[in-house]
């Protein structure tokens, strides 16, 4: 199983942590994040790893030589959607997405592997208690899911507070088939809306992953989920590392 870090962005809300080294070089209890991205990914099944690079891409190169990369040359005026598909031509396979600034466990990419669906979504189910001290990033701000009889039937950040089901987390699995699904929805979309507002986003090249799931999902296609009860952490903001330090024990 192949797996694609998202992690071209420079995460100018982690400053100064960010100014002279990759966000994902960040470190959480003495470790990358990076590190501990890989380590779950392996431990989940993940046998090989890619990642898409764009600010400093250069340090990651030369410290983790057995990666494949992709670069994404605009990294500074495009978002997560235009990002993932820099590496298009390594979806012909299954594969594991993951966005490069967060924690989670081996248990959650193991699920995500095992799910029976063409497209499964990673889900934080304790996200309420995680939101609870992040005065920096309130719960408006996640990237919220409404579940039902094992698929995902909405992710929307305005999902009200009180419907949520959980939080996607940022982990996704595809077949072959998701990703030839996944590709066929982007050029797509890419066609009618680049330069244009797409959803919420004010430009298509500005959307994030969720809008295009959404839209697939008004569009017919299944998603399911795998679930995490609280073994997820976002590392957005120096709050989040400081919380982190003391609350991820994993």
């Amino acid at each position: 199983m192949r797996a694609i870090i998202i992690g071209a962005g420079r995460g100018r809300r982690l400053m100064p942590t960010t100014g002279n080294a990759p966000k994902c070089f960040a470190e959480i209890r003495g470790k990358r994040i990076l590190d501990r991205t890989v380590d779950a990914l392996k431990a989940g099944g993940v046998t090989e790893i890619c990642f898409i690079g764009g600010y400093l891409m250069e340090a990651v190169q030369r410290e983790y030589p057995q990666f494949i990369f992709c670069r994404n040359p605009d990294w500074d005026s495009n978002n997560i959607l235009v990002s993932l598909m820099y590496a298009e031509e390594l979806m012909e396979q299954p594969f594991i997405t993951a966005y490069s600034d967060i924690l989670f466990t081996s248990e959650v990419v193991a699920g995500l592997i095992a799910s029976p669906f063409d497209i499964a979504l990673g889900i934080d189910t304790d996200w309420r208690e995680h939101y609870r001290q992040r005065t920096q990033h309130p719960p408006h701000d996640a990237e919220k899911v409404i579940t039902a009889n094992g698929r995902v039937r909405r992710v929307y950040r305005t999902i009200p507070y009180e419907d949520a089901t959980g939080e996607f987390i940022g982990v996704a699995k595809f077949s072959a088939r998701g990703g030839e699904l996944l590709r066929e929805h982007y050029h797509r979309r890419r066609r009618e809306f680049w330069g244009k507002q797409y959803r919420e986003a004010a430009q298509f090249q500005k959307a994030y992953l969720i809008h295009l799931f959404q839209d697939m999902i008004e569009q017919g296609v299944v998603f399911g989920h795998a679930d995490t009860h609280g073994n997820y952490r976002e590392i957005d903001t120096q709050e989040d590392m400081e919380l982190a330090q003391s609350g991820w024990q994993l």
